[in-house]
């Protein structure tokens, strides 16, 4: 007859143990992979907001220009059209602001504060304060020996 005897076996625990750490190092691993590319995403949108908003005041800032050289022209009335391209930043919080010498651009939420300077060399004052939320595309107007900036088409 077989005799069944207990025996002290430590294999299959040192296995088990194995295992459990080997699925932890996958998790560790996992979870660093996870936020590195989380930061890369992350770094992408600020560059890409950055990058969006500076073409934004340089195409703003040479149509104001270019509305400048229109106000020297005598009983003239000009606009423009700029497209505003949008950001993944939360613009209900940016306001325009348009002053002689400057285009600046506040930013309440965060630190995209940016500012272009203006020749100043029209004959009109500048003036205009626009909230940015939703705006698709904003229009440069003299009009009235005034420049301003405008959300809605001028109607001369």
């Amino acid at each position: 007859m077989k005799g069944n005897a207990l025996q002290n076996n430590r294999e299959a625990a040192a296995t088990e143990l194995g295992y459990v750490f080997t699925f932890l190092l996958g998790v560790l691993l996992l979870t660093m992979f996870s936020i590195w590319i989380y930061d890369i995403e992350s770094a992408t949108r600020e560059r890409w907001n950055e990058e969006a908003i500076d073409a934004n005041m340089n195409d703003l800032s040479a149509a104001i220009e270019r509305t400048d050289i229109a106000s020297r022209i005598e009983n003239s009335s000009y606009a423009e059209q700029v497209y505003w391209r949008s950001t993944e930043a939360d613009e209900s919080q940016f306001t325009l602001e348009l002053t002689d010498t400057r285009l600046i651009l506040y930013d309440a939420g965060g630190d995209l504060d940016t500012e272009r300077a203006l020749s100043g060399t029209g004959s009109a004052p500048h003036t205009g304060v626009i909230e940015l939320a939703g705006v698709e595309s904003i229009w440069v107007v003299y009009n009235n020996g005034v420049v301003s900036i405008e959300l809605d088409r001028p109607m001369f």
